[in-house]
């Protein structure tokens, strides 16, 4: 498909685009940020939509994003299956994965490579405002914004209710907290790290920055830690040009990203920062955003993804066998 027929079909998905679903049948329904996940019969059938969520609140919909994540965290998974278990069954739609139903820890492991960010949770949020512990690590003076970590940090976060703000803390907090033992803590934070080395060694073959991301990890009936939710996706994740980096962090220019963070600096530049009314995210805005989300995953992946142009709901109810 070229740009031209792309973009065409980007703009005609924005009025295809999947906000919600109410499928009973699939079990008990618990709505996430970006996904709906049905629980029954020991599954998670997970429904990924496409709501896009920034600064901890759900913003609008952008053409195909589901499909793009699906696609991308399916592929990460297969990928990495020897390095972390994960809760992965079966890929019956663009749009779903079918699960092993896990119990989530109650922390999101939060790794990064470098010192970047404009949330409130971010390192450089912090940092910029003087802050020299985070997480439980120390961090030098002079850093610069954008600038390589000298080792990546594992930076975990609390997981706070939807429209609430997540909060950065230690590890020796977490346990303090009491909500999860030393042991499923620290078998958590090795996958972690052994994904994130995994996911910055192959992006770096593919001329990309494997930038920060975060993992959600849960446990099994048999208490199995394993991965769940998504990995190295486009919302999970940060991703930059390898080439351009180093030019434009020299120059103090912001890296060339096609993550979200490419709709968080829009909303940045609208003066939204996360707190009241969200703005409405202008057309023009949500097709180029999903642009980026498939160049990244085209990228990762080294082949081309083209979007399913079926109406959402009647496909989707097709292909997991539900009655019309």
């Amino acid at each position: 498909m070229t740009t031209d027929a792309l973009m065409q079909t980007l703009r005609e998905g924005l009025t295809r685009t999947l906000d919600e679903t109410d499928f009973p049948e699939l079990g008990e329904k618990y709505e996430g940020k970006v996904r709906d996940n049905y629980t029954k019969d020991g599954k998670r059938t997970i429904i990924v939509s496409d709501r896009i969520s920034a600064f901890d609140r759900v913003l609008g919909l952008l053409p195909y994003k589901g499909q793009v994540l699906n696609t991308i965290a399916a592929w990460w998974f297969e990928q990495t299956k020897d390095i972390a278990p994960n809760h992965l069954l079966d890929v019956p739609d663009p749009n779903v994965m079918v699960c092993e139903e896990c119990t989530p820890l109650p922390v999101e492991l939060v790794m990064r490579g470098y010192i970047t960010g404009v949330t409130s949770t971010s390192i450089w949020t912090h940092y910029e405002r003087g802050e020299r512990e985070f997480c439980g690590h120390t961090l030098p003076d002079g850093l610069k914004k954008h600038q390589k970590l000298e080792t990546p940090l594992l930076t975990p976060s609390t997981k706070a209710p939807k429209g609430d703000h997540d909060v950065s803390v230690s590890r020796d907090e977490i346990l303090a907290m009491g909500q999860m033992s030393a042991e499923d803590f620290d078998q958590a934070a090795e996958y972690a790290k052994a994904l994130f080395a995994f996911g910055q060694e192959h992006c770096a073959k593919q001329g990309l920055i494997l930038v920060d991301t975060k993992y959600e990890l849960g446990k099994t009936k048999d208490g199995r830690i394993v991965l769940i939710d998504e990995i190295h996706t486009p919302d999970s994740s940060r991703y930059w040009y390898a080439e351009s980096y180093a030019e434009r962090f020299a120059a103090g220019e912001e890296p060339e990203s096609f993550s979200k963070e490419y709709v968080r600096e829009w909303l940045k530049s609208v003066g939204y920062g996360g707190d009241g009314p969200s703005p409405t995210i202008p057309d023009d805005i949500r097709v180029e955003a999903t642009r980026r989300y498939i160049e990244a995953i085209d990228v990762i992946r080294g082949e081309t993804f083209e979007p399913n142009t079926e109406a959402p709901l009647p496909r989707l109810r097709r292909n997991l066998g539900l009655a019309d």
